[in-house]
């Protein structure tokens, strides 16, 4: 247990990684009903499903040699991936360099998360609470064949798509908004209230890229706005339709869920300050 906060320092970590094989972001315990092979706890007892959690865990905990907590901005759910995750820790371990810390841990890290960057913070820092905007973007693969070498990152799509219409909808949803029809029934937050300070499509065939930004997101919100864009694109439903969906309050009034595979979370801002991706490619 830590005594003193005198010996603890806090650090701000920005972490990248690919969530296809894991189960989100947030530690999950193994269910009685889980089949499949899970590794042991480690000696600190971090155990669970594979989550980018237990493994930022059980890399720091191996360099800092005692239990830590990683806090992280986003709960990003199972298959989605992170450009630019903004999170943190606390250790008494002092004695190491910012640098040095950092790529002790990406070597205890599985090929797919990697700490993009990592310095120490005065405790005002909070990867949730200090958090005032967020960017999704979500890949949709446009193109008759699909993309062998990008399964698991993009959403394939062949059906021709209006994209102006598509762009039409979405000005419906930004502003502040109850999003109970965008987001899964049980969302578990007090209110569905959120502002979405903008939505753009980039559409470089066979690259589609819907990014969305926010003051925060609900569980699946982006997935399901995502869904309902590309049934305009298809449609199945009216621009002007959207705004009826926000009105209705109620998750049926609203399309489909996007598959996880194509959503990056793509930069966090605390303060005025950005997660950068580094120019990563869409």
């Amino acid at each position: 247990m830590i005594a003193s906060v005198s010996d603890v320092q806090r650090y701000k970590m920005i972490v990248a990684y690919r969530g296809t094989r894991y189960h989100g972001w947030a530690h999950q315990e193994v269910p009685p009903t889980w089949k499949k092979k899970v590794d042991p706890p480690d000696k600190f007892g971090t155990g669970g499903l594979p989550t980018i959690y237990r493994a930022l865990a059980q890399a720091i905990q191996h360099v800092v040699r005692h239990p830590v907590a990683v806090v992280g901005s986003s709960r990003t759910d199972t298959g989605v991936h992170g450009k630019a995750q903004l999170a943190h820790f606390d250790t008494t371990q002092l004695e190491i360099p910012n640098d040095g810390l950092r790529r002790a841990i990406n070597h205890q890290l599985p090929d797919d998360i990697l700490v993009r960057d990592l310095e120490a913070v005065s405790f005002d820092f909070h990867a949730i609470l200090s958090t005032t905007r967020k960017r999704y973007q979500y890949l949709i693969w446009h193109a008759e064949d699909r993309p062998p070498f990008l399964a698991g990152y993009c959403w394939h799509r062949w059906q021709e798509l209006d994209v102006p219409a598509m762009r039409e909808g979405a000005e419906h949803l930004v502003g502040e908004h109850d999003f109970t029809s965008f987001a899964k029934a049980g969302h578990g937050r007090r209110s569905a209230v959120r502002t979405i300070y903008g939505i753009d499509i980039a559409y470089r065939p066979p690259r589609l890229v819907i990014g969305i930004e926010g003051n925060g997101f609900l569980w699946n919100m982006v997935r399901i706005i995502v869904g309902t864009l590309v049934a305009v694109g298809l449609g199945h439903v009216k621009p002007e339709d959207v705004k009826q969906m926000l009105e209705a309050k109620d998750r049926r009034a609203a399309r489909g869920t996007a598959p996880a595979s194509g959503l990056y979370l793509q930069w966090i801002k605390t303060d005025g300050v950005k997660s950068d991706d580094a120019g990563e490619e869409e």
